[in-house]
């Protein structure tokens, strides 16, 4: 019988040896199986890293060949006959015929919006989506300002809210009654009075879609832009409804029309006529109301000031001297008043000054106060408030008869 490895004896120093030499390559191996783990785990952060760059380079492989790609341009079909398609491009308003394939010409219409290349060719139909700039002037939180926070002018916000919230809140009354409910209401006054507050307030305390824009946003340099504008407008408060449109600074494009042959303002009053076909047109308008605001109401042309387009023309005046008071303390509601501290005095003095002035003064006083490392602000801070107020207009309306 053979003997194996283990059978045979060895001397113990030979064997104390061997063993010490097995000890050591295990520990070498442990070793080396550790660092081969530390270099898979390498290797597979490289391949992630690697795939992320890989798709990286994709994505601005494939952005540099759009880049170097002709641009489309956007038009309308205007009409489809056995030649092709009449599209009108848009900004320039230039016509051209073009060929359409077959399958296209199935699913094309007038008045589709299409994009087309530098030969006017129709690459593909486009969304028929509101103009995304009608879009952005949808309010989608809602202000914070309440009736609560609007002072001296209690009979205009009685008027604002019978006129526009009721219908929204409590359209059955006017049913039984058996009228039709207000469609809007002009605000009209000097600068400063509320009346851009009045229609925050509104937008707050109902749930209804507030869409809010100035008068000069509609003024635009291509013909029929302005229009096309209104157009989207009052197509997303249909969509939206029950809806609250709110114009600010009306004056900008519905002011008197006159015998003018400027482009300018023939565009202007091409946007003012789709506006007054929009608000008492053929179509019926909706549940959608309006509140418009300007301080030149002198400016205004008639037609927009009838009756069935704005129901009521409400005048916000500068409050009297009990609304200053009321105003001031609306505004200091947080604000540390000393004892001595006097609104209806303080209201007394500054006479014809409007709610904005009021606001302007709390917040002067403040001012007043931090610079004087105090924290309770006092009369003569309001009195002081005022005074520099006074000197900026001053200043301001000789800035202004300079440069006339």
């Amino acid at each position: 019988m053979t003997d194996t490895v283990d059978d045979v004896d060895l001397p113990y120093d030979e064997s104390a040896s061997m063993q010490k030499k097995i000890e050591a390559l295990q520990e070498r191996l442990e070793v080396l199986e550790s660092q081969n783990e530390e270099m898979r785990d390498k290797l597979l952060d490289a391949n992630a890293e690697n795939n992320k760059y890989q798709q990286k380079l994709e994505r601005l492989t494939h952005e540099n060949k759009k880049l170097k790609q002709s641009p489309l341009f956007v038009a309308t079909v205007q009409e489809l006959n056995d030649d092709g398609a009449i599209i009108k491009q848009h900004g320039n308003n230039q016509e051209a015929l073009t060929e359409v394939t077959e399958e296209m010409r199935e699913e094309l219409a007038p008045d589709d919006r299409v994009a087309v290349n530098n030969s006017l060719s129709v690459v593909k139909q486009l969304d028929d989506e509101t103009d995304v700039r009608a879009r952005v002037m949808q309010v989608d939180k809602s202000p914070d300002v309440t009736f609560a926070d609007i002072g001296g002018i209690e009979e205009q916000m009685a008027e604002v809210r019978e006129t526009v919230e009721m219908p929204l809140l409590n359209p059955g009354m006017f049913e039984e009654v058996g009228i039709e409910p207000p469609s809007g209401v002009l605000l009209h006054g000097p600068p400063g009075t509320g009346k851009t507050m009045l229609a925050k307030a509104v937008a707050n305390e109902t749930d209804a879609t507030f869409i809010k824009m100035a008068g000069s946003e509609l003024v635009h340099k291509f013909i029929g832009e302005g229009a096309k504008l209104v157009r989207d407008l009052f197509e997303l408060a249909r969509q939206e409804e029950p809806a609250v449109v709110f114009i600010d600074e009306i004056d900008a494009i519905a002011a008197k029309r006159t015998d003018s042959k400027t482009s300018g303002d023939a565009e202007v009053q091409r946007t003012m006529m789709q506006l007054l076909s929009e608000m008492d047109g053929f179509d019926d308008r909706g549940d959608i109301r309006i509140i418009a605001a300007t301080n030149r109401f002198d400016m205004l042309d008639r037609a927009i000031l009838r009756p069935g387009r704005f129901d009521r023309l409400i005048e916000v005046p500068t409050p009297d001297a009990e609304g200053r008071e009321q105003i001031f303390g609306i505004h200091t509601r947080s604000m540390n008043v000393a004892d001595d501290v006097d609104f209806a005095e303080l209201a007394a003095e500054i006479e014809d000054a409007s709610g904005a002035d009021v606001k302007a003064i709390c917040t002067e006083a403040g001012m007043f106060a931090i610079r004087d490392d105090r924290t309770e602000v006092r009369m003569a801070d309001f009195q002081d408030a005022w005074e520099k107020i006074q000197q900026d207009e001053t200043e301001d309306a000789d800035v202004s008869k300079t440069f006339a």
